[in-house]
């Protein structure tokens, strides 16, 4: 998957002429300074909690495909506020949309107080307190009630367009086919979203030159974006699949690329390179394992093993 285009300014942790390994907390033991800030960080109102993790179904994860392509057009619906009323950015981080956790949606970027979210588990379209049902209604019956809804706000609805600069998988939504996505599909995608954005903010914690995570409409993946140094990257996301894997799937890629030659072992946790078009370290769903007390640690696992490793291989180029 393309790595995240967008930067963003985060938070240093430097006191000039002191070793961070010497940094102490009152009460706290010399060498556990890490293990403080990281808890500190992920209890932080910054970061979500990330105490819970939804079972996920590692079996079911390839018959998610319609409902996966039926949420992808419903959240064009939540870009499409980006794109009809935002400034544009080179990076479209216009377009992009942040997972709410307290909703299980998809929001836009928001405009004062007025942004559009799709609410996964049950296909919901949202405009701060009024909502619309997706199942059962076409993207364009969606469309108006927007226009209308957006205009009781405010804003000029006729500015609300359903076009967009990009091409997304095709589905007879797309056609004027009414929304009918299975309730237990979605869930499950709900799951996985709200999982991958709990793992990457530990990633987030743990490495302050992490952006914030978001989810690009075009690929439909959500991710975040490290710059170990000027002109480098690392792109960790959840991919909820594509044609690539007809599943979801976690991936770690890097910038610059290296050859599928010059690629060291596997990275722990049951990941494995991805070398078709583009190189990175995937974990596909299928590789998850089935006991749901064991996904958690097995996906950070994976995430630490394969992020190391691009670092270090990004790094030496």
């Amino acid at each position: 998957m393309v790595p995240c285009r967008y930067r963003l300014k985060n938070l240093n942790c430097e006191t000039p002429g002191v070793s961070h390994k010497s940094c102490q907390v009152p009460g706290l033991a010399p060498g556990n300074f890490f293990d403080w800030l990281l808890q500190s960080r992920l209890k932080s109102p910054r970061f979500p909690d990330m105490s819970d993790w939804n079972p996920l179904d590692p079996e079911g994860a390839r018959r998610l495909s319609d409902a996966r392509r039926q949420l992808h057009h419903a959240a064009q619906l939540a870009t499409a506020f980006g794109i009809s009323y935002l400034e544009k950015k080179p990076d479209d981080s216009h377009t992009n949309l942040e997972w709410i956790e307290a909703d299980n949606a998809l929001a836009s970027n928001a405009l004062g107080q007025n942004r559009i979210a799709v609410r996964v588990p049950d296909l919901t379209l949202t405009i701060g307190s009024n909502s619309f049902a997706l199942r059962g209604n076409t993207i364009e019956g969606a469309g108006e009630w927007a226009r209308t809804t957006l205009t009781g706000s405010g804003l000029d609805g006729a500015r609300y367009t359903l076009k967009r600069h990009y091409e997304i998988p095709d589905h007879p939504v797309a056609s004027g086919a009414k929304f009918d996505a299975s309730e237990d599909d979605l869930r499950q995608l709900s799951g996985w979203y709200s999982n991958a954005v709990s793992a990457f903010e530990k990633v987030r914690a743990r490495d302050p030159k992490a952006s914030e995570v978001r989810c690009w409409p075009h690929h439909f993946d959500i991710a975040t974006l490290i710059v170990p140094a000027e002109g480098k990257s690392v792109g960790v996301g959840m991919e909820p699949g594509d044609t690539y894997y007809d599943e979801p799937y976690f991936y770690v890629n890097m910038y610059p690329s290296p050859g599928a030659d010059e690629l060291p072992e596997p990275p722990d946790g049951g990941g494995m390179w991805h070398t078709r078009e583009w190189i990175g370290a995937v974990l596909p769903a299928s590789q998850v394992r089935a006991n749901a007390s064991e996904q958690q640690s097995q996906v950070d696992q994976f995430l630490q093993s394969a992020i190391n490793t691009a670092k270090r291989i990004v790094t030496r180029a």
